[in-house]
This record gives C-alpha cells, sequence and structure tokens, in this order.
C-alpha cells in the first residue's frame, strides 16, 4: 500500500512539475511576442540602411549606426521635445495627486452633505469621452482664456483625473477608521491627518496613479496639437508627427529616423516602469493596526 501511495505522489509531483514547465514556456513564448515590437524598434532605429523586411530584425553590425538619432534631432530639437513633455506630463501629474488625494479623502473618510451625488458625478464622467469635450474646451481655453500656445492651456483640460479620484478613494476606504478616530480625539485636523496619517499608508496608490497618469499625458497627442502652434512648446508625440508628415519623406533614412524618436518618446515610460513596478502589489494599510 505504501508502495502505491509513493507511487501515485510521484505520478502526481511529476505532473505537477510538467505543469510549472508547460507556464513557464508559454509565459516565455508570450514575453518573446510582447517585446519583438521593441525589439524591432530599436534594432530598426539603429540601421543604416532601411529594412522592413522580417530579415531587418537581425541586421548586419556594420548596418549599426547612431545617425538616425543625429538626423531626427536636428530636424524637431529631441531634447526640446522632450522637456515639453515633462513638463506636461509633470503638470497633470501634480494636479492629479493632489486634486485626487483631496477628493478621494473627502468621498471615503468625511460625512458631508451631497457626497453620493458628488460620487454619482465622479462614475458619470467616466463614460463622457474627452473628444466629446474637445471643442467647446478649445474654444474655452484658447479665446476665452488666452491660453493658446501655453503649458497651462495644455494641462489643464487633464487637471483633474477622476480614474485618480476612485483609486485614491477605493485605498482610503481600506484605512481603518479608527486610525482617523483617534486622530481627532488627539485634536489633529482633516489636513493633518491626510498629511501624516492616511498618505503614508496608502504610497502603492501614490505610485499607481503617478504611473497610470504619467502614460496619458506623456502620448497625448490631438489635445496639444490643437492649442499649441509654437514648435518650441509642442510636447515630442507632435512633434513626431509633424516630423512624420512634413520631413520624413525627405530623409536618407526615413524609417530609421521615425523609429529613433518612437524609442526617445517610449523609453521614459518603459524605465519609469521598470523602476517601479514592484510598488504595484506592495501595501503597509494593515501595518498601522495591530490584530
Amino acid at each position: 500500500m505504501s508502495t502505491v501511495a509513493r507511487s501515485r505522489t510521484r505520478k502526481v509531483d511529476g505532473l505537477s512539475r510538467g505543469q510549472n514547465i508547460l507556464r513557464y514556456v508559454v509565459l516565455f513564448a508570450g514575453a518573446l511576442v510582447f517585446l519583438f515590437p521593441f525589439y524591432y524598434m530599436v534594432i530598426g532605429s539603429l540601421q543604416t540602411e532601411p529594412d522592413s523586411t522580417v530579415a531587418g530584425a537581425f541586421p548586419n553590425p556594420a548596418n549599426i549606426t547612431g545617425e538616425n538619432y543625429a538626423a531626427i534631432n536636428s530636424r524637431i530639437d529631441l531634447l526640446q521635445g522632450l522637456a515639453n513633455s515633462g513638463i506636461f506630463a509633470g503638470g497633470v501629474i501634480l494636479c492629479t495627486v493632489v486634486f485626487g488625494v483631496l477628493v478621494g479623502y473627502a468621498l471615503a473618510q468625511l460625512q458631508w452633505r451631497g457626497r453620493g451625488i458628488t460620487f454619482a458625478l465622479v462614475l458619470l464622467v467616466q463614460v463622457v469621452p474627452f473628444q466629446l469635450l474637445m471643442i467647446p474646451l478649445y474654444v474655452m481655453i484658447a479665446r476665452d482664456y488666452g491660453l493658446a500656445d501655453n503649458y497651462l492651456g495644455m494641462i489643464l483640460p487633464f487637471a483633474i483625473n477622476s480614474t485618480a479620484v476612485l483609486i485614491f478613494r477605493q485605498y482610503f476606504l481600506q484605512v481603518p477608521r479608527a486610525l482617523f478616530d483617534a486622530a481627532r480625539i488627539d485634536g489633529a485636523g482633516e489636513l493633518k491627518i491626510l498629511w501624516s496619517i492616511a498618505l503614508p499608508l496608502v504610497r502603492p496608490a501614490l505610485l499607481t496613479v503617478v504611473l497610470l497618469t504619467f502614460i496619458g499625458p506623456w502620448n497625448e497627442f490631438l489635445w496639444p496639437f490643437l492649442i499649441t502652434k509654437e514648435a518650441s512648446l509642442q510636447p515630442l508625440a507632435v512633434s513626431l508627427a509633424n516630423y512624420l508628415t512634413n520631413v520624413a519623406a525627405t530623409a536618407a533614412n526615413p524609417f530609421g529616423a521615425i523609429l529613433a524618436g518612437a524609442c526617445v518618446l517610449a523609453a521614459p515610460a518603459v524605465v519609469l516602469f521598470i523602476l517601479f513596478q514592484r510598488h504595484f502589489v506592495s501595501s503597509d494599510i494593515g501595518s498601522g493596526v495591530k490584530g
């Protein structure tokens, strides 16, 4: 009987190992499929002669150069475009975090008349496409406020993000109310509670909102294209689109130059995600209260 049991155990263990191997093989294959476009983009940006075939993914080392980056930089100033994108994305992130934290905390922990209606409006905003509001926003910001060709004009439509409000609200709801009640008994005001107690406990939410918010304005094209006409103020995504439309056909290797610009645009987002991905799954909310 013991021999049969050991045989069954080995069979189960063997099946489990087989499943694990299959799982790793599938995950590895999926990772290769997902990463291949990024690899092809980098390799294509370094090629002297354009090669749009599959063989171009494995180029001759003699065909590798950095001339494409120099060529596109001479046309659109990559550093200036990166700086404009950084200012745009940074301003949106700052406003999103500040307003998101304040509104999320108020919806989660404070009792006030109209809280339910406000939360319903936050949910309603989720189903309204930004493109539907673009024309009235352009008229209001460009004509009424005079903020065309201005960083503030780019930032204002994205200053409040309803998704960030929902994320912060859900995190604040998970924080034990006893922490806030104890702080209020000690005489702490709401802003003091928010700064000293709530924010340190929802740090994963802050990082999540920063990463999710960063991707939107960093890659945003349509609104900055509408609101800015000065090339010196345009984010990199708009500059690359103008280059593709007006200049790329005259470049020695337009294919490589376009991929070089795409690499520059994608690099900050990729680096930011790699550095902070572990914070998506970390949380110390439960550490503030003893069981």
